[in-house]
Order: C-alpha cells, then sequence, then structure tokens
C-alpha cells in the first residue's frame, strides 16, 4: 500500500500548474472543522421538508465520521503524513496538519455528509457530491494525505452515513393512511370557520397569513376557544400552534363532531407532518375543495376522571418530570438547551415506577403510548405510517433487570433495544395502568397533565375529521 500510495502521489505531483492549484487549496482550508458542510446544511435547512431533513441528517452523519475518524482511527493507527517536498511548494498548505495521516477526517466528513443528504434528497446530493469528491481529493492534491487515507476516510464517511438509518429512518413523503371523509364541505373564504391561534408556537406568527386566506374566519385563543364554539355555532374548528395547541383543539372538535383545520406553525409538527400537511397552502387547498380524512385519536382517563385527548404520544415515568424542569430553565438557556440539561438531570435522578399493566406488576423506568403504532421498533420512534390502525403503541423500560439503566443507554446507542430485554413493545386497543407507591403525573403530547395513580389509555378509532390535501 505504501508502495502504491508512493507512486500515486509522483503522478500528482507531476501535474502541470494551473489555477486550479489556488482553488483546491482554498476549499481544502474551508472543509476544516466540516465548516463548509455546516454552511451547506444552513442553506438546504432553510426549506421546509426533504432538503431540510437531509441537512439534519448531514449534520448528525458527519458527527459520527468525525468522531470516527479523528478518535478511533487516528488513535488506533498512526501514520506519518506525506513529505512536504514531494509536491511543489506553490501546492502545499501553509499550515499542515500534525495528527496521523490514516484516516482522511476530511474525506469522512464530506462522504458521510453527501451519503446522509443522498438518502432525503438524492437533488441536493447531486450537487453536494462533486463539492465532496474535490474536497477529499483537494487533500492529497495538497500534500497533506496519502491516497488511500482519503480512501478510507471516504468508505469511513460513507457507511456511517448509510448507518444514520438505523437511528433516524428515512422521512416519508406520503402521509400516514387514514380512513375516507366523504362529509366534508368547502369553506369559502373560511366561512364558518373559528381558528385558534397560538403565536408563541416557536414558529412564525401565521395570524396574518391565516387573516389573508380565510377573511371570513374567526380567529381566538385556546382560551376562548368554548365561548367561540357556543357564539359561532361554527363549521369547522381550526388550529394554528405546536402540538399541545392541537391536541386542546382536536379534543374540543371531536367531541363536537366538528371537523378540524390544521395550520403548522410549532417547533416541529409532528402531528402535521404525519397527517400529511405541510403548510398553510396545503391546508387552504383542502379547505376549498372540502377534502379531509378521519384519523385515530386517543384518550386516557386519570383516576376516574373525564378523558384526556392526545394526538402523538402520552408518557409516565421520566419524561413527564423533564418536561416540568426543562420548563423552568428554558427562559435562562432556551429551550433545546434546556431541555438537554432536564434529561441528564432527570435520568441521573429517576426511581422507577412500580406498576400493573393490564393487571400484570411491572417494574419500569419509563412508560410511552403513541396514538398509533410508530416506527422504528427502538426506543424512539420518529415516524407514523396509520392513522387508522386503532392501535396503541406502548413501549416501556424494564427496571427488574441488573444494570437496567447501563443496558439501556447501550441499546440506544447500538440502535438494537428492540432486541433488548430491557425494553418491551405491544399494540393493544386499550392500556390499563395502576401505579402503587405514590401518584405521578402524565405528560400528553409534551404537556404535563394531572397526577394520579390509575390510569385508562383508549384508541379512539375514526374519532376526527381533518382537512387534508
Amino acid at each position: 500500500m505504501n508502495r502504491l500510495d508512493q507512486g500515486l502521489m509522483r503522478r500528482c505531483a507531476a501535474l502541470p500548474a494551473t489555477p486550479a492549484d489556488r482553488g483546491l487549496k482554498k476549499l481544502s482550508r474551508a472543509a476544516n472543522h466540516s465548516l463548509l458542510w455546516f454552511a451547506v446544511a444552513a442553506v438546504l435547512a432553510a426549506r421546509r421538508g426533504r432538503t431540510r431533513r437531509a441537512a439534519l441528517r448531514g449534520v448528525a452523519a458527519i458527527a459520527g465520521a468525525s468522531a470516527g475518524a479523528n478518535l478511533v482511527g487516528k488513535t488506533l493507527f498512526p501514520r506519518r503524513r506525506p513529505a512536504a517536498d514531494l509536491l511543489p511548494v506553490p501546492r502545499r498548505l501553509t499550515k499542515r496538519p500534525t495528527s496521523s495521516s490514516f484516516p482522511s477526517g476530511h474525506a469522512a466528513s464530506a462522504a458521510a455528509f453527501t451519503a446522509a443528504v443522498a438518502m432525503e434528497s438524492p437533488t441536493a446530493a447531486a450537487v453536494v457530491g462533486p463539492v465532496a469528491a474535490a474536497v477529499a481529493y483537494s487533500r492529497v492534491h495538497t500534500g497533506v494525505h496519502w491516497p488511500s487515507d482519503v480512501l478510507a476516510g471516504a468508505l469511513l464517511g460513507t457507511t456511517v452515513g448509510l448507518a444514520t438509518r438505523r437511528w433516524w429512518p428515512l422521512g416519508r413523503e406520503e402521509p400516514a393512511s387514514a380512513y375516507e371523509h366523504a362529509a366534508l364541505e368547502p369553506l369559502t373564504d373560511g366561512e364558518g370557520l373559528v381558528v385558534v391561534v397560538n403565536p408563541q408556537a416557536g414558529g412564525a406568527d401565521p395570524t396574518e397569513a391565516i387573516t389573508q386566506e380565510w377573511p371570513k374566519a374567526t380567529l381566538v385563543g385556546v382560551a376562548d376557544l368554548p365561548t367561540a364554539v357556543a357564539d359561532h355555532a361554527p363549521r369547522a374548528l381550526g388550529v394554528a400552534g405546536g402540538d399541545g395547541t392541537v391536541a386542546a383543539v382536536a379534543a374540543v372538535a371531536a367531541e363536537h363532531r366538528l371537523p378540524m383545520v390544521l395550520v403548522p406553525s410549532g417547533t416541529l409538527n409532528h402531528f402535521a407532518r404525519d397527517v400529511g400537511v405541510d403548510g398553510l397552502d396545503d391546508t387552504a387547498r383542502a379547505v376549498s375543495a372540502g377534502d379531509g380524512v378521519l384519523i385515530d385519536l386517543a384518550s386516557v382517563s386519570v383516576d376516574g376522571a373525564a378523558p384526556r385527548w392526545f394526538v402523538n404520544t402520552a408518557s409516565l415515568g421520566g419524561y413527564p418530570d423533564m418536561v416540568r424542569l426543562r420548563e423552568r430553565l428554558q427562559d435562562r438557556w432556551g429551550k433545546w438547551p434546556a431541555a438537554a440539561i432536564a434529561l441528564a438531570e432527570v435520568l441521573r435522578t429517576s426511581r422507577p415506577l412500580r406498576v400493573e399493566l393490564n393487571g400484570e406488576p411491572h417494574l419500569v423506568w419509563m412508560l410511552f403510548v403513541g396514538n398509533g403504532p410508530y416506527r422504528p421498533k427502538g426506543f424512539a420512534p420518529t415516524v407514523r405510517p396509520a392513522l387508522d390502525a386503532g392501535l396503541l403503541d406502548v413501549r416501556y423500560i424494564r427496571a427488574d433487570t441488573r444494570f437496567s439503566r447501563a443496558r439501556f443507554f447501550l441499546g440506544a446507542l447500538l440502535g438494537s433495544l428492540h432486541h433488548s430485554r430491557t425494553y418491551r413493545h405491544l399494540e393493544t386497543r386499550a392500556l390499563e395502568v395502576r401505579v402503587f407507591d405514590a401518584a405521578v403525573a402524565i405528560a400528553t403530547d409534551g404537556e404535563v397533565g394531572p397526577t394520579g395513580t390509575a390510569f385508562s389509555f383508549r384508541s379512539q378509532p375514526a374519532a376526527l375529521g381533518i382537512y387534508r390535501p
């Protein structure tokens, strides 16, 4: 391999000088610390949909590839860099790296980013790919890596990029399946529509856009919804906000047998993504045509009280504690840093729950209940292919096995929780949960709810009509 590398380097050194030499040096420096790829990711993330998912997957792949190349590969395989005098002076980098030559971290990051982007957006990858290839070649052209270093880095990066599917399933363009709905009517200019708007949901304030699209609609806050329903006798209820606001309006819509108009304007919009509504344009088209479907909802009754509806997930255990701590910290640290701090603290201090699940005793760290079956089967559900299955997705982490938390973390790290004895998953139409020792809080759709010791979960098939194109 050394002889082959030296032969290829001599051929590279013999290439005539061209203006491309200066460009390759600049390109190689631009990719230091993956700054080039972070800039490309920022451009891709500016638009929702495939390109945003491609950017996020690409950044995650870079993290894995960079760690694999720099922390593992260079430590296990120390190798001298090519001698500087192998190449003409104008082509050499002014500041040469001093770490091990094998493998190339630049090539690994470039290949990882390209492979990850290609899985979400082949069109974007067609643009990114040639740049990534040029970055990888620039490391040989400027004399800081042997060709085999670049080849090994590219193979490592491609592997890491493709492996992100193990933890993060590919996004779907098609919406989740749902029941047909033949009774929806068009709402011209929003006549008969009451819309709940939450301008603090996390996205841009949609009030002006909604007013322009539906000038005859009535806009209210969440607290004013019951009064608005009584006063206006609406033909449909609309909601513009995050999943917590969506769940509150969906409950009222289901109880009054009114169809719902969904305008995604939260931070993540999980429910809107599953339903198949990407933005106001999609919703307006469906409302104008009277197109829509029926979908399942889920409910939970706490200690025999009236059912609490949820559109995505409910959970017991550490998650409600994490939400409460995050809310206390987010004004100071911001939402995502606060969430990370809260998660670390809850995992460190959490205590297991002694429960009965449908009459069977268990000791668990956390219980998750989803409205409809989620994928993948590991503990990080991200995709919901069906909203017409009439099932609850139940997952929990056992606390009655040795080193259960350590095994949980290891399984999550390796993406193999579905094979772990500490992890359990089932799909059912109903779930009865009894908690012993002390009352606990339930969280539904990211909002902390009441505390109790008896929780009755039910799938509610075809409970909500919703407009979608």
